[in-house]
């Protein structure tokens, strides 16, 4: 019997209809996280996800079975579970699907993120963690369609902190826009400045905030409803 892994590593369970497609993320993110389970539908998932508790469960919105789709069927399939340590299992969305309609269901059902499956390796192992720790974490532009669906408007800012005092105007608009998605020249086009201008402006939000990439930022952001 295989010794126990370090309590560091993050447990998840891999749902995907597509047995290819589990192989390739066991792959590339078997190295950081501990896959403890797969499964390839509805059913499969809810009984392995029940049996073994992991920290996250990793799935497709679109499976075979179930009532409708597929990931929030597993995620209300799972109600109340925690892992081992007593911790809430987790749920994160991992979708070749970037509809609106699709992102909300999951999240209605009580999932934690939703990431595209053009999310790099490193990228998916940082969404991974960061939902195991509790942090909800979309693909650039995802976010908007939750904020929207759950009430907040465009531009709303919930509550001023020091964190967010720290940015000009300037870059809290650059921010927003590159929160929700927008690419650099979309950004400089929206503003009516310059692409490295913006590249200026962002480097100062991501050292100001003391964060590393735009999925961090669209996580703060969102957090704080500035989206």
């Amino acid at each position: 019997m295989t010794a126990q892994p370090s309590a560091a590593r993050t447990r998840v369970v891999l749902v995907d209809d597509h047995r290819m497609f589990r192989s390739g993320v066991k792959a590339e993110l078997d190295d950081m996280i501990e896959i403890v389970g797969e499964a390839p539908d509805v059913d499969t998932a809810i009984a392995v996800v029940r049996e073994t508790r992991p920290d996250v469960v990793l799935l497709d919105v679109h499976l075979p079975g179930g009532m409708g789709n597929g990931g929030s069927d597993v995620v209300r399939g799972c109600p109340g579970l925690t892992t081992e340590s007593g911790k809430p299992v987790r749920f994160l969305a991992l979708s070749v699907s970037d509809a609106a309609e699709d992102v909300i269901a999951v999240i209605r059902s009580g999932a934690r993120g939703y990431v595209t499956k053009t999310i790099s390796p490193a990228d998916l192992i940082r969404s991974v963690h960061r939902v195991a720790d509790g942090d909800a974490v979309f693909s650039p532009r995802l976010a908007g369609f939750v904020l929207d669906a759950f009430g907040a408007a465009a531009g709303e800012v919930a509550e001023v902190d020091e964190e967010l005092d720290r940015l000009s105007a300037r870059e809290r608009e650059v921010m927003r826009l590159i929160a929700r998605g927008y690419q650099y020249k979309e950004v400089a086009k929206e503003l009516f400045i310059s692409v490295k201008t913006v590249e200026t402006h962002v480097s100062s939000v991501l050292r100001k905030l003391q964060l590393s990439s735009r999925h961090e930022l669209t996580s703060w952001a969102m957090s704080r409803r500035l989206l």
